[in-house]
């Protein structure tokens, strides 16, 4: 092969694949497929393909077993850049979430910023146009100055970016704990709306097709940035700022009105945005998929920075780019589109019949590898990684609740609790976000799901982000389960029918044993899941080596769940509407405080059990809900989670309108403490007018869902509960509404 070097490059050998990221064993596969040693851009090709965050080497076996077919899916996971879900009416929803954990800890606003842009590419690259953003914050104790500064600069940087681009930020969740001290995540999520047949697809074909470059220019920046991803953060981590790319998101809008344009034209053959490996990943990907091959002159690339090797443009992760496969003969087209959008298009290869990857420069080639051999799912690593069941495992479960003395003030307990960062009010974050524009939006954050009209149709999408890692930490399986529960079921209480789901599954690093069987156990808790629901998975991430000096960060999958209101009419939220409503609890209140919010806060302990799910009363539950809505007797709904029955009622009565309260007396032989902040899974509080509430025990008899009447929303703004909690709204409102803001301006709020 005829090679040659634009600059002095590096001696390849093992020692230099191995700062690369790749193993001994890795390396000499790579010698045996090519028959040689290879260039120094091969050789980086292959480190950022091979690495855990572009070929999912150490998680695909297991996700493997996640139901990723069937229900309304369009596309089978993993086919497309996003998940694609039939909605009926020939309309489609396009979504996905992703993970931008290490950029965001060593440059948060770029690093957010560049995670809103990323997946939204996911989304128009697919021709749909994006309607909604979500995302799923976590950080270490806000008692640290730096973390403080962590999620400020996240949340600035999320809300600049989907702000200036204009799509909504509807929903997401922000936990505070200590196990993500020095590795937060950040998880952004996306959805768009297409026709069924303006669907684009990642794929190129047809020997002898143009390749353009579509957007930016390239730079230096993000230059790594998967193998960044794939490594534990370290004190050397700060240092890497130019692994994290800056993004534009002026530039993006421009992108975006172009693709979705360039998806309606009938020359197109397929498009991949630039992502994670840039060039590399989006040209070995659409080569791979369509069976052929790609040539590309790296010296046609446009470049921001001068002096740049083809090492560097080809893994230059620089946003806002697209790679644009079109039919021979039309690049005057293509080009005219550019130029309405005031986008820089140039031609910088060719399909091939190879099944080669070949990159050339100055008349030489400098890369020269097997298209196939790169992708996940072809030749790419793949491994089976030990699991061990850590042996804390066997101590978090042995709670001694009789050890605990119960609180002397049940209504102080309940204020702290409010005021806690996990169940306090986010409007400091949320409200940094447009979540209104484009007219779409007819929930917004802060309720159990966001809901966004579909123009032109009767119908609305429920989204929501939900996952718990204590209860992950405490149980795997169950954990795993419970996620994709809660998201089903904050869907449900809003009134939409869960249909399918994406996930981020954030984790500690796999190869050590009991971080593999944390994941290994969650992934299973999830399939057993969305099997039960029939939520089948359209994608998503997996975000490994989150660790700190002092260990690995709570095991955490995060679940979007997509939902769909068949008529909005049946949009239902948590607020009490009306004076004399009854209260109702569907489901069990049965009072278990293992790993929750209460327990931690009162008691410093993350101990479990959590609580159990048994997922057929789950679904019974959810359908005994869903069809009281759908009947129009149900005014308000709000499930049991963080916090308990007691943080419930609250913000069902905060989030009603001044004057109403509500008057609860539940007689169970629990603990007080235990009745009021337990977390009892599939459990939901509805309000409904006296007279519909025969109706609602006929259709939960139906069902075998207990159906208890526990109280009635009042007319005197107070809330109190078996005589162990009275307060008053004003009261109420300044521990909830108030607090997050307190401490984030580095006050205690309790």
């Amino acid at each position: 092969m005829n090679t040659a070097k634009t600059m002095q490059e590096p001696a390849v050998n093992e020692a230099l694949a191995l700062e690369h990221g790749l193993s001994r064993d890795e390396y000499g596969w790579i010698l045996d497929i090519l028959g040689r040693t290879p260039t120094f851009t091969e050789l980086g090709i292959y480190s950022v393909m091979w690495s855990e965050h572009c070929s999912y080497k150490s998680s695909i076996k297991a996700l493997k077993t996640l139901p990723r077919s069937g229900g309304s899916l369009l596309v089978d996971a993993g086919e497309e850049n996003a998940g694609l879900v039939d909605i009926g009416d020939g309309l489609a929803v396009a979504f996905k979430i992703e993970s931008h954990n290490h950029p965001s800890a060593v440059e948060p606003y770029q690093g957010a910023a560049t995670g809103v842009g990323g997946i939204m590419r996911d989304i128009f690259t697919m021709g749909a146009r994006p309607v909604a953003s979500l995302n799923s914050l976590r950080f270490g104790s806000l008692d640290d100055s730096h973390n403080r500064y962590l999620l400020d600069q996240v949340v600035k940087g999320i809300g600049d970016y989907g702000n200036c681009l204009g799509i909504p930020t509807v929903g997401g969740e922000v936990v505070i704990s200590q196990a993500y001290r020095g590795n937060p995540l950040v998880n952004a999520m996306a959805v768009g709306i297409v026709k069924h047949d303006q669907t684009a697809s990642a794929v190129a074909s047809g020997a002898g097709n143009p390749v353009y470059l579509l957007g930016s220019k390239t730079g230096r920046d993000g230059i790594h940035g998967a193998t960044f991803a794939s490594e534990e953060l370290s004190a050397e981590s700060e240092s890497r700022k130019s692994n994290v790319q800056v993004g534009d998101p002026f530039t993006e809008k421009l992108l975006l009105e172009a693709t979705l344009e360039l998806a309606k034209r009938s020359f197109l053959v397929g498009m991949q945005d630039m992502g994670a490996a840039g060039i590399t990943c989006s040209s070995s990907e659409m080569a791979a998929k369509g069976e052929c091959g790609m040539r590309l002159d790296i010296d046609a690339v446009p470049l921001r920075e001068a002096g740049m090797i083809p090492y560097e443009i080809m893994l230059s992760e620089s946003q806002e780019r697209m790679l644009v496969v079109i039919k021979a003969g039309f690049d005057e087209e293509l080009l005219a589109v550019a130029e309405r959008w005031e986008l820089m298009c140039t031609q910088i290869g060719v399909v091939t019949g190879t099944g080669r990857l070949e990159v050339l420069s100055a008349g030489h080639t400098v890369a020269d590898v097997p298209c196939n051999d790169l992708v996940l799912g072809g030749g790419a690593p793949q491994y089976e990684l030990a699991a061990v069941k850590p042996a804390y495992l066997e101590q978090a479960e042995k709670l001694d609740l009789g050890s605990l003395p119960e609180p002397a003030d049940y209504s102080q307990v309940l204020l702290r609790l409010l005021a806690r960062p996990n169940t306090a009010h986010k409007g400091y974050v949320f409200e940094q976000y447009d979540s209104t524009i484009r007219t779409n939006t007819v929930v917004g954050p802060g309720a159990d799901s966001a809901v966004i009209r579909v123009k032109g149709t009767a119908k609305a999408l429920a989204l929501t982000t939900d996952g718990n890692g204590r209860y992950v930490y405490l149980n795997p399986y169950n954990g795993g389960m419970t996620a994709v529960a809660e998201a089903a079921r904050n869907v449900v209480c809003s009134g939409g029918r869960p249909l399918a789901i994406t996930n981020c599954l954030n984790f500690g690093n796999p190869n050590d044993p009991g971080i593999f069987y944390q994941f290994r156990e969650a992934v299973a808790g999830m399939g057993a899941a969305c099997r039960a629901l029939n939520t089948p998975v359209t994608g998503g991430n997996v975000s490994f080596y989150n660790e700190n000096a002092e260990g690995a960060i709570y095991p955490t999958p995060v679940i979007g769940m997509l939902g769909l209101v068949d008529d909005q009419r049946h949009i239902t939220t948590p607020g009490f509407k009306k004076a004399n409503d009854f209260i109702v609890a569907l489901g069990s209140i049965n009072g278990e405080i293992g790993g929750s919010e209460y327990l931690e806060m009162q008691y410093g302990k993350v101990i479990g059990p959590p609580p159990a799910l048994d997922l057929e009363t789950e679904i019974n539950v959810q359908d005994v809900c869903l069809e009281a809505i759908r009947s129009g007797i149900i005014n308000s709904a709000h499930d049991i989670s963080d916090g308990g029955l007691a943080v419930c009622l609250a913000e069902s009565m905060l989030e009603a309108d001044p004057g109403l309260g509500a008057d609860v007396h539940v007689s169970r032989r629990l603990r007080n403490d235990e009745l009021l902040f337990g977390e009892s899974q599939s459990t939901i509080i509805v309000t409904l007018d006296e007279k519909n509430l025969l109706a609602l025990q006929r259709i939960a008899m139906g069902s075998q869902v207990p159906c208890a009447t526990i109280g009635r929303v009042t007319e005197n703004d107070r809330l109190t509960i078996n005589e162990l909690i009275d307060l008053d709204r004003a009261t109420l409102h300044s521990a909830h509404r108030d607090s997050f803001a307190v401490i984030m301006n580095g006050q205690s709020a309790q």
